[in-house]
C-alpha cells in the first residue's frame, strides 16, 4: 500500500484523537502507521528536499486542515484534542473526512482562501488532494532543478575542449581540492600519458593525489575506457582516479570501476550538473524562498 494522501488520514486521525484525553502527535504517527501497515521502506521515505519523513509531514498537514475546520484543537504544546464539532462530526459516521466536508465551516475557507494563497498553484493541493502544499513546492522545486540540469548539460557539452577542462579545475576548487586556482590549473593542464589528463592535489597540503580523465564526450563510456583509466593509474602507482564525462557509463564499465582495487570515482553528465548546480558553478541564485513554521516552544505557557 502506498502511503495515504493527507484527506484520506483525516478520518483515522479523529479516530484516534475521539476518546476526549489529549494526545501527542508522535503517538498518532506511530498508531496511524501501524493501521495503514507501512512498510518500512514506506516509513523511510522522505520529502524531496530530505527535510521531514513524507508520512509524518502529511499527517502534520492532516491535523492542520482538521484544527483549521475546528475538529481538533492544540490543548497545548504538542498535544491535540477533539472538539465539540469534532465529536459532531464523529456522531453521524462518515466514511471519509475530506476537504469538501471540511468546506461547510466558514473559518475553514478562509484559511483555504487567504490572501497569501491566492493564484499560487505551488502552495494549493492538487486536484484531487492527494499531496500537501509543502510536498506541490517541493515537486515543483523538484521539477526546475531536473530542467536546470538538463541546461546545465546542454551548455557544458556546446563548450570547448579547453573551457571544459577550466570548468573541471574549477569544479575541483569549489569542492575543496587543488589549493590554487593556479596550482590546479597547472596540474589538469598537464599532458599525461596512458590515459591520464592531468593530477590535482585532494587537500591543499599535496599530501595525496587525484588522477584525473575529463571526456567531453558525447558516446556512452564503456569499460575499455575505465580499463585505460585504471592501467594507466597503475602505471603511476596512483590509488585513486576520477573520471569524469558530460556523457554516461555502461553498466559494465560501472561494474569493473566498482570491483577495482582502486579507488575510481564515475562521474556522468548528470552527476557533474549537479555538482556544478550545488557549487553554483555556472549558476546563479535567481529567487530564495524561506519556508516557515510554527515554533510551539515561543507559545508554550508554563
Amino acid at each position: 500500500m502506498a502511503i495515504p494522501d493527507f484527506q484520506t488520514l483525516m478520518l483515522p486521525l479523529m479516530r484516534f484523537i475521539e476518546d476526549g484525553h489529549e494526545h501527542l502527535f508522535r503517538d498518532a504517527v506511530d498508531s496511524i502507521g501501524k493501521e495503514f501497515k507501512l512498510t518500512e521502506a514506506e516509513w523511510a521515505a522522505m520529502l524531496p528536499s530530505g527535510r521531514a519523513p513524507l508520512f509524518y509531514n502529511r499527517l502534520a498537514w492532516t491535523k492542520t486542515h482538521l484544527k483549521r475546520a475546528g475538529l481538533l484543537e492544540q490543548a497545548k504544546r504538542g498535544v491535540s484534542g477533539i472538539t465539540a464539532r469534532g465529536r459532531q462530526v464523529l456522531a453521524l459516521a462518515p466514511k471519509r473526512i475530506d476537504i469538501s466536508l471540511l468546506q461547510k465551516y466558514p473559518e475553514y475557507n478562509q484559511f483555504r482562501d487567504a490572501p497569501a494563497d491566492k493564484g499560487s498553484e505551488l502552495v494549493q493541493q492538487d486536484a484531487a488532494g492527494t499531496i500537501t502544499p509543502e510536498e506541490a513546492l517541493e515537486r515543483a522545486h523538484d521539477s526546475i532543478r531536473r530542467d536546470l540540469v538538463a541546461e546545465v548539460l546542454a551548455s557544458t557539452k556546446r563548450c570547448s575542449p579547453a573551457f571544459f577542462e577550466s570548468l573541471v579545475v574549477q569544479l575541483l576548487i569549489t569542492m575543496g581540492y587543488g589549493g590554487s586556482r593556479q596550482e590546479a590549473g597547472r596540474a589538469v593542464g598537464k599532458s599525461g600519458d596512458g590515459g591520464i589528463d592531468g593530477i590535482i592535489n585532494e587537500d591543499r597540503l599535496g599530501l595525496d593525489a587525484i588522477y584525473l580523465q575529463a571526456k567531453r564526450w558525447d558516446g556512452v563510456v564503456g569499460r575499455p575506457e575505465i580499463m585505460k583509466f585504471v592501467g594507466a593509474l597503475a602505471g603511476q602507482r596512483a590509488t585513486k582516479g576520477v573520471f569524469i564525462t558530460t556523457s554516461a557509463y555502461t553498466q559494465e564499465a560501472k561494474d569493473y570501476a566498482a570491483s577495482s582495487q582502486y579507488k575510481v570515482v564515475l562521474i556522468d553528465g548528470q552527476r557533474l550538473a549537479d555538482l556544478m548546480i550545488e557549487h553554483n558553478l555556472g549558476v546563479s541564485v535567481a529567487a530564495t524562498y524561506q519556508l516557515k513554521r510554527i515554533d510551539s516552544d515561543f507559545f508554550a505557557d508554563e
